[in-house]
């Protein structure tokens, strides 16, 4: 049986409460459980062209030079780019740069959240984590996924970054890609059962993703201490709307407000089956091999003493934005530094209105994009990258030369 056939039989049997999907959430609700039976048909279509790779070389010669640079030969990849190329009617470009600017000045806590908040509350769905587990990209190389992802947005929240030749925009797409990439690497393995998970990499998780970068991390920061205008959130949404039609996000799923963004996060949880044994061992992997080593290095006291301090408070953060229950399916450690963290929050909220007060935003904002290119220089040096995304990597999964 095709997908085209399962897709008329329902959502995927693996998903929990579908019924209850279309119930809480109506039209959202049968988009996501219809949508996880498609995947991105302009970026699959790139990469199953009987043309071969040469249609998806066509897309990166693309990106590296142009849009309008290049006459694509192949019917696929020309549809792909006049996609890139017409913007939506909804887009304000000026508001992604307001977006840039107001994330970078917290370039710090959205570094920890992204990784205590936003990769933990995807770890806690197993087919989600699946593809990554059949591509060898699953736990046992999580400080380089994270400094990747890292790279990714360093140019996607810049200045210009996703502008028609910006290279925030080129980045997603090559993002994009990798997913079509995978998508196929997956199809041909024959290990991915369709009628329980529907396709790899489908709609809704890449929906979710957005929301991952979206409210997700912005509901962490805030406990963190971060106060956000509400045009500023506004920016920052629209910033990731603009991202999720790039990345060949449907426009049924793609959220353009925080409404939007916690509606997703809610049916991602209730249809999902919960994490596995390798979404723990990820958990850990990422904890203890690269988000506590890096607090480590700014707490003060011996060695022993801050790794012990900083695997802790990680725990702890995660506990408070995750929530106890779902840090407890995933296996996330209980202790008393949870309550630690609440209780900084009004302190570091006033040291940030402070700093701001004293330095300025635009002052603040300056260092926040040196600073960042900094700890993505030493990042890379300390883990010995010398890539950006996976794709750079000979042999790996949307390597397309």
């Amino acid at each position: 049986m095709t997908v085209e056939d399962l897709a008329g039989t329902g959502a995927p049997t693996a998903l929990r409460h579908a019924d209850l999907a279309v119930t809480r959430y109506g039209d959202l609700g049968t988009a996501w459980l219809a949508g996880m039976w498609h995947g991105d048909p302009l970026a699959d279509a790139v990469v199953n062209d009987p043309v071969g790779p040469a249609a998806a070389r066509e897309v990166r010669t693309a990106l590296e030079s142009g849009l309008g640079a290049v006459q694509a030969a192949s019917p696929t990849a020309a549809a792909l780019l006049e996609h890139l190329a017409s913007e939506p009617p909804w887009l304000e470009r000026e508001r992604l740069d307001r977006a840039s600017d107001v994330l970078v000045r917290y370039s710090a806590q959205w570094g920890l959240v992204l990784g205590a908040a936003s990769l933990l509350a995807g770890a806690d769905n197993w087919i989600a984590a699946r593809p990554l587990l059949l591509t060898g990209r699953y736990g046992t190389q999580p400080a380089v996924r994270s400094i990747e992802v890292g790279e990714w947005l360093s140019q996607v929240v810049r200045p210009g970054g996703m502008a028609l030749d910006g290279p925030g925009l080129s980045r997603t797409v090559r993002v994009r890609m990798i997913h079509a990439h995978v998508r196929k690497h997956i199809h041909r393995a024959e290990e991915w059962d369709h009628a329980a998970w529907g396709v790899p990499v489908p709609q809704p998780y890449m929906a979710f993703t957005l929301a991952e970068f979206g409210h997700i991390s912005l509901a962490a920061m805030a406990r963190l201490g971060v106060r956000l205008r509400p045009a500023e959130l506004d920016d920052i949404y629209h910033l990731w709307r603009y991202v999720g039609h790039v990345i060949g996000v449907d426009d049924a799923l793609n959220p353009s407000a925080e409404a939007d963004h916690v509606a997703i996060e809610e049916l991602y949880r209730l249809t999902s089956p919960g994490p596995d044994q390798y979404s723990r061992d990820f958990v850990r992997a990422l904890t203890e091999g690269y988000l506590a080593p890096q607090l480590a290095t700014v707490l003060p006291g011996t060695g022993p003493w801050r790794e012990r301090t900083a695997t802790a408070l990680m725990y702890g953060m995660s506990r408070v934005f995750l929530g106890d229950a779902a840090a407890d399916s995933l296996g996330i450690p209980d202790g008393a530094t949870k309550h630690v963290v609440r209780a900084a929050r009004p302190v570091l909220l006033g040291l940030d209105q402070a700093r701001l007060l004293v330095r300025g935003r635009t002052r603040v904002t300056a260092a926040g994009y040196l600073h960042r290119e900094r700890e993505l220089a030493r990042l890379k040096a300390e883990h010995g990258m010398v890539h950006d995304l996976v794709d750079a990597v000979p042999g790996a999964v949307g390597r397309t030369d």
